[in-house]
């Protein structure tokens, strides 16, 4: 599933429509993908209308078109959003296209459908758009809303809570993994046992994350540094990139979780 960053690098793919208007909208009638779109009323209200801007939040993006009209989309776990011509090939999967002024081409594709289009019109932000809790590097992030976030789940391992998108918009799984690897706090620490210096640790840590995320994957999808434990949590055998000793993979809440054993020692977050 995307996560922050993957979501930030797609919607700069659509980036080129930026100013142009829209010439036609196709959305394919049988995908799942725009199974709660009106598909009359949404092509009626973008055909001629210009895309304004392009937004990403957690793990959505919104589109803003003039005439009050927005679209949100969810990649899901297959989807993709590509930006073409004329001369682009068609896949079977383009299940979403806008045609805009000057012959470019919005299309999303996603093979297995598992992604959603969204579409509003109206006055101010849709509700499914301003309902997105504050973003991780938000002044609205505080250690405060975290503390009190981890103890009212205070029994739950932190691992699953850092995947609670209602706090923490946008962390999947290798982030949420990255996260607790670098802060040095074992995946399955009780949730209510951070105590003050290892709260500011995490959310310290949280922050640098997302931030190198989106500087590294979301401006033009470059491969992480080998200093990351994004490279090495893939696959059984890897070794950390600090202690160089092996990584131990297990399921944790539910999700195949990465962690360094000498590094990420339970009791640590106590402090």
């Amino acid at each position: 599933m995307p996560e922050l960053a993957e979501v930030e690098y797609f919607r700069r793919r659509w980036n080129p429509g930026v100013g142009r208007k829209v010439k036609k909208a196709f959305l394919n009638p049988k995908a799942r993908i725009g199974r709660d779109v009106e598909i009359k009323a949404m092509t009626k209200a973008l055909v001629g209308a210009k895309l304004i801007e392009s937004l990403a939040a957690a793990k959505q993006m919104a589109f803003r078109f003039t005439h009050g009209a927005w679209l949100g989309v969810h990649l899901g776990m297959t989807g993709r959003l590509e930006a073409g011509d004329a001369a682009r090939e068609p896949t079977p999967y383009d299940h979403f296209k806008l045609t805009m002024s000057g012959g470019k081409e919005l299309i999303f594709v996603d093979p297995r459908q598992f992604g959603r289009v969204l579409f509003w019109q109206g006055v101010g932000v849709p509700p499914w758009w301003s309902k997105i809790p504050p973003a991780i590097l938000s002044p609205e992030f505080t250690i405060g809303t975290v503390e009190v976030f981890l103890r009212r789940r205070a029994r739950a391992p932190i691992k699953s809570v850092l995947l609670m998108q209602e706090r923490f918009p946008g962390i999947g799984n290798w982030m949420a993994d990255e996260v607790l690897w670098r802060a040095g706090f074992h995946p399955k620490a009780k949730a209510g046992d951070f105590g003050p210096k290892s709260l500011r640790k995490l959310h310290a840590t949280l922050r640098a994350v997302c931030a190198d995320a989106l500087k590294v994957i979301g401006k033009d999808w470059s491969d992480p540094p080998e200093s990351w434990l994004f490279n090495h949590r893939w696959k059984d055998g890897g070794n950390c990139p600090r202690s160089k000793q092996p990584l131990i993979r297990e399921v944790v809440g539910g999700r195949t979780t990465c962690w360094s054993p000498l590094r990420q020692v339970l009791g640590a977050e106590r402090r």
